[in-house]
């Protein structure tokens, strides 16, 4: 394995690499990759080169040095001959310059001409390329993952291997409930409230447990922040399946007993001391942006992507559906379906980013 992050890489050996095992890794750039001899074997190589310069989140630009890393995954993939090589990406891969060429190192004359591409799921006959390339962006709720994170999954086999000729994605195990539909009978996508069961009544730990080294399971990830007065505010103003836009012309003040008071509240004005306006400038004049920012997750819905600072609510619907507080690590690992004996390395936003 290749990992630049030595808490990601930590990880990685912790879960997957048997005790006393050579662990084949490099914790650094892959440009500075040798394989050694002993390196060269594998059946599967799988890879997913930094997507930042293709991401909608931030500036995207399509000269962004890490678009060009892909390049050495092919390296990779061309130096040990794999039976199987995996792609993971953002959507937007599959409109770049970058899938383009990858398509074409598949073809006669390429660096990956001894591979096919394995046709995207329910590809058809003689439909347009764009359509048919679309077809690769995989959901992770169709597979029973209580999360709507949409990837591109690319697949390549290689085609001197006949064991792999009638390999295909797997079908999609869960569907999306249509309002009105019929049922047919088939599960439907899982929803956070099979994760909020799991951590109903568990006791916020106030930080990761203290050890010198080593590792912390995900069971011991329930840890809660220490937000201020004005975020606990937000979080009291906002209802069942609201964000930002609640906020609005919403003020708050401390009763005698230090307690959080809201302008909705009876008795309001009885109060004195300062008060405090819970939006901003900047959200009251975009009404129609996001409606994911200071959101709380829907109980009865997978949760949105879990994405790196998931445990800052003004980045996204990241609010606990009930509670007023941000999900914590134990729960933002369950949304993506870690299990709860997986393992983590690094500190509380070095697991976050992982």
């Amino acid at each position: 394995a290749v990992e630049k992050d030595p808490a990601a890489a930590a990880t990685y050996a912790a879960n997957f690499v048997p005790e006393g095992a050579d662990d084949h890794m490099l914790v650094g750039e892959i440009e500075h990759w040798v394989p050694q001899p002993q390196d060269l074997r594998a059946d599967v190589v799988i890879g997913g080169p930094p997507c930042q310069g293709f991401s909608g989140l931030g500036k995207e630009d399509p000269d962004d040095p890490k678009n060009k890393l892909w390049r050495h995954y092919v390296a990779v993939v061309k130096a040990l001959e794999p039976k199987v090589f995996v792609i993971e990406n953002v959507d937007r891969f599959l409109s770049s310059p970058e899938f383009r060429d990858l398509k074409r190192e598949v073809g006669t004359g390429g660096d990956l001409a001894n591979y096919r591409l394995v046709p995207p799921p329910d590809a058809r006959d003689n439909e347009p390329e764009r359509i048919r390339d679309r077809r690769y962006l995989l959901n992770a709720a169709d597979y029973g993952v209580p999360q709507t994170r949409r990837r591109a999954i690319v697949i390549g086999v290689r085609k001197d291997v006949p064991e792999l000729s009638a390999l295909r994605y797997p079908a999609a195990t869960h569907r999306k409930p249509i309002q009105g539909a019929l049922d047919d009978g088939g599960p439907t996508w899982q929803t956070v409230e099979s994760v909020f069961r799991r951590t109903n009544g568990m006791d916020l730990l106030k930080d990761l447990p203290e050890r010198p080294e080593g590792y912390y399971l995900t069971r011991e990830l329930h840890i809660r922040r220490n937000p201020e007065k004005l975020s606990l505010a937000r979080y009291k103003a906002i209802p069942a399946g609201g964000n930002r836009k609640a906020l609005t012309g919403v003020w708050y003040r401390l009763d005698g007993k230090g307690n959080i008071r809201l302008s909705t509240e009876p008795g309001y004005r009885l109060l004195r001391g300062p008060e405090i306006y819970l939006s901003t400038e900047s959200w009251d004049g975009h009404r129609t942006g996001t409606g994911d920012v200071m959101g709380r997750l829907h109980m009865d819905r997978p949760a949105v992507t879990i994405r790196t600072e998931f445990y800052k609510p003004e980045k996204g619907r990241y609010l606990h559906p009930t509670d007023n507080r941000p999900i914590t690590h134990f729960e933002a690992a369950l949304l993506q379906g870690f299990p709860e004996d997986f393992k983590w390395c690094g500190s509380k936003t070095e697991i976050a980013r992982q």
